[in-house]
Order: C-alpha cells, then structure tokens, then sequence
C-alpha cells in the first residue's frame, strides 16, 4: 500500500503531466499554424509521451492500492514570439518537471518506499534526457538563428 503523502505527490505530478501535454499540444498547433510542420510534429510526439507519462504514474500508483486522480487542468498559453522562444519555453518546463520528479523521489525516501523510488528513478533518468534535448534545440536555434529554423524544423520532421 502506497503511503498517503506520496499518493498526494503522484496525482498532483499526474496532473502536471497532463498540463505539459496540453502545452505541447499547444505548441505544436502554434507551430503549425506557422508551417512548421517538423515543429509541430516534435510538440506532437511530446505531447503523448507526458500524457504516457501520466498513465504509467497512475498505473503504478493504482497497483499500489493508491487512488490515481487527475485534478482540474490549467488552460496554457497559445501564443508565443516564435519558435525559439517556444524551444526556450520548453526547456525550462522540463528543468521544472525535473525538479517536480527530484521532490517525488525526496518523498519516497522519506517514506522509506524503496519501491516507488526504483521507480521514480526512470523518470529522472528520462527528465535529463528530455532536459539535454531541448537545450540542444535551442542551441541550434540561437546559432544558427531564423534563418536555420528551416533546417532543424526538417531535422525534428525525423523524431
């Protein structure tokens, strides 16, 4: 049985993920609308990989005997400067997902859920490499400026 306090931080982390899935998808309707369709497709995949996270937390948490809840969802933004600005926007989401998913495993320790924290540990395995990607992005982005908006929309055409 999962502890009171952690089931409380995985619906609140549910929830969190969906919003992220929303904003995605917002972005990526955004982009397209803007013909950046490699843009919009990268925001798509993310899209459904947070709402994936989301039905994993749920999962594991009902497994547990939990109760798996998702709270009202914030609306999200719809407009941005422009695609870099979106990629910005982007990466330090994820730097703030990380440290939502740091507070999880906190609370698995001090639950002492050795369970839950193995399983955590994916997550924040996965929050690097959604971190690392997305500042690589905007790397590209700031180097290369408008005028390589073309070529990386083509690069993430491919994820």
């Amino acid at each position: 049985m999962i502890s009171e306090k952690l089931q409380k931080v995985f619906n609140e982390q549910i929830t969190a993920e969906m919003w992220s899935s929303n904003l995605y998808l917002s972005m990526a309707f955004y982009l397209e609308n803007l013909g950046f369709d490699g843009f919009a497709h990268w925001m798509y995949k993310q899209s459904d990989e947070e709402k994936e996270h989301a039905l994993e937390m749920a999962k594991y948490l009902m497994d547990r005997g939990g109760v798996a809840k998702v709270s009202a969802i914030d609306a999200v933004p719809t407009e941005w400067e422009n695609p870099k600005e979106v990629f910005e926007k982007v990466y330090e989401h994820e730097c703030k997902v990380s440290k939502m998913i740091d507070n999880m495993v906190d609370v698995a320790v001090e639950e002492k859920d050795k369970a839950t924290e193995d399983f955590l540990w994916g997550f924040v395995k996965e929050q690097v490499e959604e971190e690392s990607t997305a500042s690589k992005i905007v790397n590209k982005i700031g180097k290369g400026g408008p005028h390589a908006y073309y070529h990386i929309d083509q690069e993430l055409a491919q994820r």
